[in-house]
């Protein structure tokens, strides 16, 4: 019994897609810069230099890398919601610019009067950035039904929470999507949590992944702590949506390691719980532990990355910190006033 287990566990490891060096390494960065931009944004809250809600993505980093890394830069759209920040930072886009509009300044992407829960970037695809709980899943519905009109060759990646995997508009889209074969590949990421409610207390099937059967969608549940399992699988999907076949829905398997947002103290879970997901699953070290292992990079290299990240993010912080706010003026740009 023993051995058969031995072979069964070999077997799965040897299932494990591998990243070539470049993408470990480019992935290793990517998930660093994340963690270390939201634990600055935590320190910035704490000291009242950003007001009004902020969701941090610390412990959920491999996620939105492996899918982006999957996905076509500049072309694909990104839509999710308000836990945000770190898919527009591996999206490429302008770290002082996010931090600048987490402290409601000029610079920010949506020029300080969006905070952290509503950001953008047309340039770069991303459509926020969305406070209401769900809401962008169908809003992502609409930019595949926009890229299959105007016979664009994109995808919409469309994530949302275990939480907004109950809201109705869900299911609608996911109808609409099937029914007219869209290209959009939905993400659930499953942080165990929708605020301070267990999945388990909040769903009747927990396997979200299954949630699209009834409508004929494929699904399938990824390790979302393992950034090669979320590249490979956000890889296969994509590619089943752009080629025609219709949307695909992966359910991320995550955690976060902070609360609900900045306000939320978390008492709905154990100190036991989070120090085992921080100690034996976290993506971060992880990769950084295969990157030593197959000698992609020195520890020096390591450390080098490391400071480079850390003075991307001081830089970001300064300049959110000490940019003009936005002038009165702008109350009334980028709105439409009724004739």
């Amino acid at each position: 019994m023993a051995r058969k287990a031995v072979a069964t566990k070999a077997k799965a490891q040897s299932n494990v897609p591998e990243l070539t060096k470049e993408q470990e390494l480019e992935a290793y960065r990517d998930m660093l810069l994340v963690r270390r931009f939201e634990e600055k944004a935590g320190q910035m809250y704490g000291m009242g230099l950003i007001g009004g809600f902020c969701h941090l993505y610390i412990g959920q980093e491999a996620v939105v890398t492996g899918v982006t890394m999957a996905s076509r830069k500049g072309e694909d759209a990104q839509i999710t919601g308000y836990r945000d920040h770190g898919h527009m930072l591996v999206m490429g886009l302008d770290p002082k610019g996010v931090m600048a509009e987490l402290t409601g300044r000029r610079g920010g992407l949506s020029k300080g009067k969006g905070g952290s829960m509503h950001m953008f970037s047309n340039e770069h695809r991303f459509y926020g950035g969305n406070g209401i709980v769900g809401a962008q899943v169908s809003l992502g519905t609409g930019l595949a039904f926009a890229a299959r009109y105007r016979g664009e060759d994109t995808v919409s990646i469309t994530y949302f929470g275990d939480g907004a995997a109950n809201q109705g508009q869900v299911y609608e889209s996911f109808n609409m999507a099937r029914l007219w074969r869209l290209p959009v590949v939905f993400i659930v990421e499953n942080n165990k949590y929708a605020m301070g409610t267990s999945v388990e207390r909040s769903a009747a099937t927990t396997d979200l992944s299954q949630r699209g059967l009834s409508f004929d969608i494929p699904g399938e549940q990824v390790d979302g702590m393992d950034v090669r399992m979320t590249y490979d699988a956000a890889r296969r999907a994509i590619e089943h949506a752009r080629s025609g076949q219709g949307p695909y829905i992966l359910e991320m398997l995550t955690y976060r390691y902070r609360g609900h947002s900045m306000s939320d103290p978390a008492k709905y879970r154990t100190k036991e719980e989070v120090s085992q997901y921080r100690q034996e699953r976290d993506p971060i070290e992880h990769s950084k532990a295969r990157i030593l292992e197959k000698k992609y990079a020195s520890e020096e290299d390591l450390k080098t990355i490391e400071t480079e990240v850390r003075a991307i993010v001081t830089e970001a912080a300064d300049f959110a910190t000490n940019d003009p706010e936005p002038d009165a003026s702008e109350l009334w740009t980028d709105i439409t006033i009724p004739a």
